[in-house]
């Protein structure tokens, strides 16, 4: 079993980082880890629905992976007064149908008062092949994408916060 997280704080409401995390049509623009996300559909995510992420590991060289969206959760205010959004897919083919390799990745925003929001991304990897997949690659990937996703966030919030 393997384990990769990252957190960051980003200055922007919930509702703005996840629009930027279902835009999945753009993430070329901004994201240097997920470098695109080939889709049979336009528009938001479903639940259920399959895709391929195509990344882009810290050496320039890349992989294809194909995915399910097992969770899909829009912002929601719970009963202790955070809201809270997740977005959590599978990884799918052959290995994970093996048994080889199998992991879930999830997508969590939480913001508990004024406009921060906390992203925290994490992946844990289970099955008889897991100690091979290329851990420290995918915890750097995480850590750009998050990185990624608040420079993205906070600009368009900025942008929007300029025209208001």
């Amino acid at each position: 079993m393997g384990l990769a997280r990252s957190v960051v704080d980003i200055d922007a409401p919930i509702g703005r980082v996840w629009q930027v995390m279902l835009d999945m049509d753009r993430y070329g623009e901004w994201n240097p880890f997920v470098v695109r996300i080939d889709r049979k559909c336009t528009g938001e995510p479903e639940l259920g629905e399959d895709f391929t992420l195509n990344v882009r590991w810290h050496n320039g060289k890349g992989v294809a992976t194909h995915e399910r969206i097992s969770r899909l959760d829009a912002p929601c205010r719970a009963a202790d007064g955070v809201q809270r959004a997740v977005l959590e897919y599978d990884f799918l083919g052959p290995l994970a149908a093996l048994g080889a390799v199998r992991g879930r990745r999830l997508q969590l925003v939480e913001q508990s008062g004024g406009t921060v929001t906390r992203y925290t991304t994490e992946e844990t990897l289970h099955g008889w092949l897991a100690w091979a997949a290329p851990l420290k690659w995918v915890q750097d990937g995480f850590e750009r994408h998050a990185a990624a996703l608040k420079r993205r966030c906070e600009a368009l919030e900025a942008q929007a916060t300029a025209r208001a």
